[in-house]
């Protein structure tokens, strides 16, 4: 397949994932124009994130792609709901990287 056919093909599958209802995660990775973001991997990331987080911490951990300061703020943040949730994110990233290293 050329070049120009890959990249109908890949703006089609992206077109067909928003279609179906993709999530806030995998719409930011495929949106975040970074080398290793394909539809398989952002994909992977977005199931992780449904047996992991809930709406509002897949919503903030979405967040992260526009605002990577974002992060680094909650991450160093001393308050208690940022610290349960960087728990959260910090066990979700390290599921990511057993369940989607293969895609990458």
């Amino acid at each position: 397949m050329s070049g120009a056919g890959r990249a109908v093909l890949a703006g089609g599958v992206m077109l067909t994932l928003a279609a179906c209802g993709a999530g806030r995660l995998q719409n930011a990775c495929i949106d975040s124009g970074r080398a290793g973001a394909n539809p398989a991997l952002c994909g992977c990331v977005q199931a992780v994130a449904d047996r992991e987080l809930d709406r509002g911490d897949r919503r903030l951990a979405a967040s992260f792609y526009d605002n990577p300061q974002r992060a680094q703020d909650i991450r160093q943040s001393d308050r208690p709901a940022d610290r349960r949730f960087w728990d959260r994110y910090t066990a979700f990233a390290e599921e990511v990287e057993r369940s989607c290293a293969r895609l990458r």
